[in-house]
């Protein structure tokens, strides 16, 4: 669904990403990893439109969608969310789930003059929508709190909730379990695999939680200094030196046996 072709992101001399080239395959749920300030939320910001690439080129079943932006890519079904969620704090869940479709009769003023039975029916449609979705993600105890009274974790369920009100093609989803505790991580683990196998969703998501992306993720891709580092099940990529390398600035090649403890700790870090 996704190709990204030698991709770059130049911030002066700063190569934020420098020469990714990576591919998301339809219907799966693809992990992406890799140390702070590997570039992955930079490549997500680019793959959703926040920033145009200095060079290279992202497809979208084919299509060249290189540089265009986010509301364009939206109509495209192309929708990510945030790693610090951007809710509407004053509206109620139920509410920031119905501002999500586009072209809404309500948003024009003349039609609520001259249609006003057209637009009743049409936000009749877009309620029971979201009603569905807070059905699916089992928070109809806050359907009604105001979203800025949220914990984190169902913030980070509203996120999810939001890219459900629209035919999204692929979802990205940025570090969706920071700040969450096991239980609501638990809930969204569950929500994403749902919506994978009972909707077809397709999903790349960066997350630093190696057991939760091991539980959802395959492939998983690993980044590191702008580029990708190395890619397969989530077992391949948490045992591949190179990746070990890349987290912790040293590898397995060089230790002797009476080191074999401290490696191992290292390996339990990156997981």
């Amino acid at each position: 669904m996704i190709v990204v072709n030698d991709l770059h992101k130049h911030f002066g001399g700063l190569r934020a990403v420098d020469g990714a080239s990576l591919e998301i395959k339809t219907g799966s749920i693809t992990g992406l990893i890799g140390p702070n300030g590997a570039g992955k939320t930079t490549l997500f910001n680019i793959i959703a439109g926040h920033y145009k690439p200095t060079s290279g080129q992202v497809f979208l079943d084919g299509e060249d969608i290189s540089g265009l932006t986010p509301h364009e890519l939206f109509a495209k079904g192309l929708l990510r969310t945030f790693q610090i969620a951007h809710e509407f704090s004053s509206l109620t869940v139920r509410e920031n789930l119905m501002m999500v479709p586009d072209r809404q009769l309500g948003e024009n003023l003349i039609d609520t003059w001259i249609r006003p039975s057209k637009v009743r029916e049409q936000e009749e449609i877009v309620r029971q929508k979201a009603n569905d979705v807070i059905e699916f993600l089992e928070i109809s105890h806050v359907a009604d709190e105001l979203a800025g009274n949220l914990s984190g974790g169902q913030k980070k369920l509203l996120e999810l909730g939001r890219t459900m009100m629209v035919d999204a093609k692929i979802v990205f989803l940025d570090e969706v379990g920071a700040g969450v505790n096991r239980t609501l991580l638990n809930t969204i683990g569950d929500a994403i695999l749902r919506l994978n196998k009972e909707q077809g969703y397709t999903f790349c998501m960066i997350e630093h939680d190696m057991e939760f992306i091991s539980r959802l993720c395959d492939p998983v891709i690993c980044m590191a200094e702008g580029r990708v580092l190395a890619q397969g099940t989530a077992e391949e990529v948490k045992n591949n030196e190179e990746v070990i390398e890349a987290y912790l600035g040293t590898g397995l090649k060089n230790k002797t046996p009476n080191q074999s403890k401290p490696v191992q700790s290292k390996k339990e870090t990156v997981k």
